[in-house]
């Protein structure tokens, strides 16, 4: 999602969200994921650091952003439901896009200042759930540049951020029998933390050094080869970040 000077708006109103009517088909959902999609289209190792996924409020779950299936194998992961905001195309896949449908997955429009993708994001949030984002807004096997997006939602709505690291979903979803002799994804839940904002309205530059001191964040949980444009380490810095 992209953030610029120009385009950002205040924006004070958030989409109004019925939680309690989407829990259950959601569950329902997460339960062929795990029973039937994880056997049938993807091998799926194992999750680490649960333990640092809060029990309750409002997060922001930050994930890295392999293949086609990172996603998907989260949701079926993480410990509560996670709301994942996905490219509006994800609506018209064959098949599978009944998926996101089903569980109203917010659709975004990459390449604009998406306002109302914003306000269904806050609207979750403001009813303490959870949304799922990949900040570097698509695909790759090592990390890109984060769009400031993540950081905006984030310190509009003072949730938590929760680092997700996705490893192993490289070639998923696949029907190829050899692929399921090597390793499947994993997923590993690093500290959360919020950003620090104060009392003032956050700038573009400051939106910029939130993200990037994000990005460093899931970087340390990624394989050095998986760290791309944030692969040293030694620059990261937490002056807009605290762990909790």
């Amino acid at each position: 999602m992209m953030i610029s000077a120009q385009s950002e708006k205040r924006i004070s109103h958030t989409e109004e969200y019925d939680h309690q009517s989407l829990e259950k088909i959601r569950w329902k959902l997460r339960w062929i994921l795990k029973y039937i999609g994880f056997g049938v289209l993807a091998k799926y190792e194992g999750a680490e650091g649960l333990e640092n996924f809060p029990n309750e409020g409002p997060a922001i779950v930050m994930i890295n952003h392999i293949a086609l299936i990172d996603p998907v194998v989260v949701l079926g992961a993480m410990p509560r439901n996670v709301v994942p905001l996905a490219k509006i195309e994800v609506y018209q896949y064959p098949l599978i896009g009944i998926f996101p449908k089903l569980w109203e997955v917010i659709p975004v429009r990459r390449q604009e200042f998406d306002r109302r993708a914003i306000r269904q994001a806050l609207g979750v949030l403001d009813a303490g759930e959870c949304i799922l984002m990949a900040p570097e807004g698509t695909r790759s096997p090592a990390l890109q540049r984060g769009k400031e997006g993540i950081a905006y939602l984030g310190a509009k709505s003072g949730a938590l951020i929760i680092p997700v690291a996705v490893t192993g979903s490289k070639g998923f979803p696949t029907f190829n029998p050899l692929r399921w002799l090597k390793k499947g994804a994993s997923v590993k839940v690093g500290r959360a933390f919020r950003f620090r904002t104060g009392d003032e309205r956050v700038d573009h530059e400051t939106l910029r050094q939130m993200t990037d001191e994000a990005m460093y964040v899931l970087a340390e949980l990624l394989p050095d080869d998986h760290r791309g444009v944030y692969s040293d380490i030694s620059k990261a810095t937490t002056k807009t970040i605290e762990f909790v």
